[in-house]
C-alpha cells in the first residue's frame, strides 16, 4: 500500500471513529434528557431536535428553532389556564404581570438549568461552553423540549410536566407580582397553606365622620395578625393583609402600629 492510499485509510478511520464517538454522545445527552424529565419518547428524533442547537444541526430546519417556536405557546397556554383556574380572585392585569414573570426567558433558563438539560444540549464545536451556556440558548432549549413532549405524549403530559417545573416559580411570581393586592395574595396563601379563608376584624376607628381612620387586622384559622391603620376600610384591610404576609414569612411589617391612633 502507497503512502497516499495510507494516508486515505487512516483519514477515513480517523472521520469514521469521530462520527461514532458522536453518535454515541448524543445517545448518552438523548437518554440522560429522558431520565432528567421523567419521560420516555416514542419518537426519539423529536427530543433530538429538541436539543440540538443550530450550531449543531446540519442544516437549520433539524435544529430545534421550530420547536421553540411552537413551545413558546405551548408554554404561555398551559401558565394562563393553569393561572385563571388557580387564582379566581386575581384579575387580568396580575394574573398578566405573573404569567410574564413565569414565562419570561430568565425563569425558562432558570429552570431548565434545574431540570438539567444545559448538560444534554447538542452543540457545533463553535459554542464553546466554558462554565454555562448562555441563558437564551438553555431558555430556547427548555421552549424546544416543551413543545416535543406536547407533540410526542400530549398535552396532558406537556401540562403536568410544566406544573412540576414551574410550581415554585408560579408560587413566587404570585407573592411578588401581586404584591399591590395583598388581601387576594393573602387569600390564595391561606386556601393553599392551610385551606382557610382569612377574615378581617374592625378592632378600632377614630377622627370626625367625614375623616376617619380605620384599624382593622387579618385573622387566619383563629390566628390574629398585626392590625394595620387605613383611611377606609379597604386600605385598612389591605395594609392588615400585608402585615399578615410579612409575619407568616418571618418578615419586617410593612406597616407597624404607630404609637398612638392617627388623629
Amino acid at each position: 500500500m502507497d503512502d497516499a492510499v495510507a494516508s486515505t485509510t487512516v483519514g477515513a478511520l480517523g472521520v469514521s471513529a469521530s462520527v461514532s464517538a458522536s453518535v454515541s454522545e448524543h445517545a448518552d445527552k438523548l437518554e440522560l434528557c429522558q431520565q432528567l424529565i421523567g419521560y420516555q419518547f416514542n419518537n426519539i428524533e423529536l427530543l433530538r431536535n429538541a436539543l440540538t442547537h443550530a450550531s449543531g444541526a446540519a442544516h437549520r430546519l433539524a435544529s430545534n428553532e421550530r420547536l421553540e417556536f411552537l413551545g413558546d405557546s405551548v408554554l404561555g397556554f398551559v401558565v394562563c389556564s393553569w393561572l385563571y383556574e388557580a387564582y379566581p380572585e386575581y384579575s387580568e392585569g396580575d394574573l398578566t404581570k405573573i404569567k410574564s414573570a413565569v414565562v419570561s426567558r430568565r425563569t425558562c433558563g432558570k429552570v431548565a438549568c434545574q431540570i438539567g438539560l444545559d448538560q444534554c444540549l447538542i452543540v457545533g464545536r463553535g459554542v464553546t461552553r466554558n462554565r454555562s451556556y448562555p441563558r437564551s440558548l438553555v431558555s430556547d432549549a427548555f421552549e424546544s423540549v416543551i413543545a416535543a413532549v406536547y407533540l410526542d405524549g400530549g398535552h396532558e403530559v406537556a401540562r403536568d410536566r410544566l406544573q412540576s417545573w414551574l410550581k415554585s416559580e408560579v408560587e413566587m411570581a404570585v407573592e411578588s407580582q401581586g404584591a399591590s393586592n395583598y388581601k387576594s395574595t393573602l387569600q390564595q396563601r391561606a386556601q393553599r397553606d392551610i385551606a382557610c379563608t382569612p377574615l378581617y376584624r374592625l378592632k378600632q376607628e377614630t377622627g370626625p365622620d367625614h375623616c376617619k381612620s380605620f384599624l382593622i387586622s387579618a385573622v387566619i384559622d383563629g390566628k390574629e395578625y398585626t392590625a394595620a391603620w387605613g383611611n377606609n376600610k379597604k386600605e385598612a384591610e389591605q395594609k392588615a393583609a400585608a402585615n399578615a404576609l410579612a409575619e407568616m414569612s418571618k418578615q419586617n411589617l410593612p406597616f407597624p402600629l404607630p404609637e398612638s391612633p392617627p388623629e
